[in-house]
């Protein structure tokens, strides 16, 4: 029997391989993606990427998309009670594990811990102290495809905001930047990779300056074209 587990979800890079990871294993089997969203920009906190491709990116996995809502700038315990509420339904299903995408920041993991075993349950890190360079690269190469969201002005301009992680993109990070954005020099939405039914279509917006970071605006297409296969599916 396998174990039941949910994803605690981004839609970017490190939450899409640590999936990844989980379903190479026979041993899981994944009920859900779990994310965040901030109710005044209806988009998950810190990536700025709107319910609506979070749900196509979900639809695109064939993964139920499992959404909490916070208030913008809601405390930590806030986000904390949401978080217990929500998992507790999954608790009642088996559940007993998490899974986190994170790769080496120790008071993170800390804090994870310590708030999932006030309800008996753990967190399951299959990235934890990867090398961050080799991961970034191994992405590429599994054919994950995935655009930069938002940048931290202290650590990157302005103009690697939208630019896709790609090889060139890697090269062109200044010293000192993590490859992954492990220190949140930057976010990311993965739109493709190899678990992926298809690609999730997007245009891009503009870059906008807000709560201290620049953010690449996504955009859903007006009228998104329907394959033969979708039409089955319906």
């Amino acid at each position: 029997m396998k174990e039941p587990l949910v994803v605690s979800w981004s839609g970017g890079k490190d939450s899409a391989r640590a999936l990844y990871e989980i379903l190479q294993r026979d041993e899981f089997e994944v009920l859900a993606l779990l994310t965040t969203l901030t109710d005044v920009y209806d988009q998950i906190s810190m990536h700025g990427v709107p319910r609506v491709l979070l749900e196509a990116q979900a639809a695109a996995l064939r993964l139920p998309l499992d959404i909490m809502r916070i208030r913008k700038g809601a405390p930590n315990t806030e986000y904390e009670s949401t978080l217990l509420d929500t998992l507790s339904r999954y608790d009642k299903r088996g559940v007993r594990r998490v899974v986190f995408g994170d790769l080496f920041l120790e008071d993170i993991r800390q804090y994870r811990q310590a708030v999932l075993a006030r309800i008996g349950m753990t967190g399951l890190y299959p990235l934890w102290q990867r090398d961050t360079a080799q991961l970034a690269q191994e992405l590429i190469g599994l054919g994950f495809r995935a655009i930069v969201t938002c940048v931290d002005p202290k650590a990157l301009p302005e103009s690697f905001a939208g630019k896709e992680l790609d090889a060139d993109f890697l090269r062109s990070l200044p010293s000192g930047v993590d490859p992954s954005g492990e220190n949140g020099e930057f976010h990311t939405f993965v739109f493709d990779g190899p678990n992926f039914r298809k690609p999730v279509r997007f245009e891009k917006g503009k870059v906008e300056f807000r709560d201290s970071f620049y953010f690449c605006g996504l955009i859903p297409p007006e009228n998104p074209p329907r394959s033969r296969a979708d039409a089955k599916e319906q």
